[in-house]
């Protein structure tokens, strides 16, 4: 991912400004080493650090149209830009580069042409001919954007809060799916799928070969790149199938022809995790080469405070995430990789988290996984992109698909409802669509692995150790004067109480505050699923673990989830769902 900053309609033009800019923009060349670059058009100006993909040679930002009046600054990939140029036969692109389709597009359809591009993407478009602009975030948040405003009314943009929040006079994070419009003054969102109507129950039947079908593309179209790459690979379902079909289909692609058809997998655990037992299995099986990376518990401690600095949160459940993928991302970076698959996103959408179990129908089984995806730029999508970004690693989110999202999102609740006395366990749904007797995807035992949050499957010591460490750290007289101190989003643990304190010393405005979530959760739900089982509001921690009566004990002795399943038609013979009228009830 690259690091942007725009400061817009500003009153000062000064080369004292400009120095500014560039100084702030530093802040952000973590994010893109390979390059740095700015333009400046009046009271307007565009920076970019660049991370090279695609095109390293010649896609240098800020991007122009042919005649230089409309001036581009992105992070993000364009995964269907090639498509899209096709599209745009009287225009001449000055570069390779997938992002350079943007002010093309905008000459053509303004500001309507967002929904067009298909990928990840945060942008500010200026156009000098009436110095308006548009700024705009993708779908679901996956690239991380700010905005800020100056007493001079200046807007500001930046790819991470620190490269605004000392200038403005008042930030938040910008919102996933919406752009904002100097012609307009104010946000528009333009992605609304059915599923945002949280009381639409959708009511398409499940088609396990359309499933497996929508996410093959989802996975393979991120595998556009000229720079080598890789996939993280904790052993769990959602990395394992990511890996499975990175291998499967890594032989035709460019980058194959370029840095050869070897797959590299990274993992990263405590020495005997759950995860690095599983994702040697899952690598030996699929051919990888495999790199095994072990961190102590006081690595991690030591590292908690570059963590919060750079992911910018006092989420327990973010930072405990964060710490071993912050890890990870250097050692990966140190070995020449600049890009790597991940599988975040699918417990959202398919209703993978444990407490799941305990949803009690279809209507609120979907509706928490709407709320789940909406709040994933919070919390999942802020870790992967930034712990990754700390290093110049790029992360891509297969499961975050658009076209993906859809398809699953389109589906009967009903058939993602967890039942395990009918074998159906969390995301059976998924696992049924890669569970292929004749081409096994993976092992048939990883294939149906409990799900493990990140932050427990690295080894549960790594959070009983942190737990520990801010004990030690925080005293219950600091505690009893907790709502006093920090009156918003009071910390309810020492743990939460730690972090507070060490971002407050980074980020100390009250803007910065408000960007961090908060509200009760057991397991990663949301506040409303609390109300779920009684016995989980004396029992509230983010860690799987927490789900009592789920976690391990709701599949001891003999386990059901290796049924007998009737063989799954082949690819060829299923109707595509994909681009299909979604079926709603209410």
């Amino acid at each position: 991912m690259c690091g942007i900053l725009a400061v817009l309609g500003c009153s000062d033009d000064s080369q004292a400004k400009r120095v500014r800019v560039l100084e702030l923009s530093r802040r952000l060349r973590h994010r893109g080493p390979d390059w740095s670059g700015i333009y400046q058009h009046g009271g307007n100006y565009l920076a970019h650090e660049r991370l090279a993909i695609v095109d390293p040679d010649s896609g240098d930002q800020p991007l122009f149209n042919e005649d230089k009046t409309v001036v581009v600054t992105v992070n993000g990939e364009i995964y269907n830009h090639e498509e899209l140029r096709k599209g745009l036969k009287n225009h001449k692109f000055r570069t390779g580069s997938d992002c350079d389709v943007i002010a093309h597009l905008y000459e053509e359809h303004g500001e309507n042409f967002v929904d067009m591009l298909d990928g990840v993407f945060s942008f500010v478009l200026l156009d000098t001919k009436d110095n308006s602009f548009m700024v705009a975030r993708d779908a679901i948040g996956v690239t991380s954007l700010y905005i800020g405003w100056g007493l001079d009314a200046s807007v500001w943009i930046s790819s991470e809060m620190k490269g605004l929040h000392e200038d403005c006079e008042h930030f938040e994070v910008f919102p996933p799916g919406h752009l904002y419009s100097s012609k307009s003054g104010g946000f528009k969102q333009w992605y609304n799928p059915p599923w945002y109507n949280e009381s639409l129950i959708p009511s398409t039947p499940y088609e396990p070969l359309a499933v497996r079908r929508a996410f093959e593309d989802a996975v393979t179209k991120r595998l556009m790149s000229d720079v080598p790459f890789g996939v993280l690979l904790s052993g769990g379902l959602d990395s394992s199938l990511v890996a499975s079909i990175t291998a499967r289909h890594l032989a035709g692609t460019k980058a194959a022809k370029r840095w050869g058809s070897q797959l590299h997998s990274f993992c990263v655990g405590l020495e005997g995790s759950p995860d690095l037992k599983a994702g040697k299995e899952v690598a030996d099986y699929l051919g990888t080469v495999h790199h095994e990376f072990h961190f102590t518990v006081q690595d991690g401690i030591d590292a908690v405070e570059d963590v919060i600095y750079h992911v910018e949160t006092y989420d327990v459940t973010t930072i405990r995430a964060s710490t071993p993928m912050f890890l990870m991302s250097r050692k990966i970076k140190s070995l020449g990789v600049k890009m790597v698959l991940s599988g975040e996103g699918s417990d959202e959408i398919f209703g993978g988290y444990l407490y799941f179990h305990k949803a009690p129908n279809k209507q609120e089984f979907h509706q928490e996984t709407c709320r789940k995806i909406k709040a994933l730029h919070k919390y999942d999508c802020l870790r992967a992109n930034k712990a990754t970004s700390a290093f110049g690693l790029e992360a891509r989110i297969p499961f975050l698909d658009k076209e993906f999202i859809n398809t699953v999102m389109s589906l009967d609740p009903e058939s993602k409802m967890i039942k395990p006395e009918e074998g159906r366990i969390e995301k059976w749904v998924l696992r049924r669509a890669f569970d292929d007797e004749e081409r096994p995807y993976l092992p048939k035992h990883i294939l149906y692995r409990q799900k493990e949050q990140f932050s427990d499957g690295v080894g549960y010591s790594w959070i009983d150790g942190l737990k520990a460490h801010t004990a030690e750290n925080v005293n219950d007289k600091m505690m009893s004067n907790a709502a006093h101190i920090f009156p918003h989003n009071t910390p309810l643990t020492k743990e939460a109480y730690y972090y507070r304190m060490i971002f407050e010393r980074f980020f100390p405005q009250n803007s910065a505050r408000l960007t961090v979530p908060g509200g009760a959760t057991v397991a990663c739900s949301t506040a409303k699923a609390v109300e779920w089982d009684a016995n989980w509001s004396n029992n509230m921690d983010p860690s799987g673990r927490a789900a009592i009566g789920v976690h391990l004990s709701a599949y001891d002795g003999n386990s059901k989830v290796a049924v007998s399943l009737p063989p799954l038609k082949t690819v060829e013979d299923m109707p595509k769902m994909m681009g299909q009228g979604v079926v709603i009830q209410t």
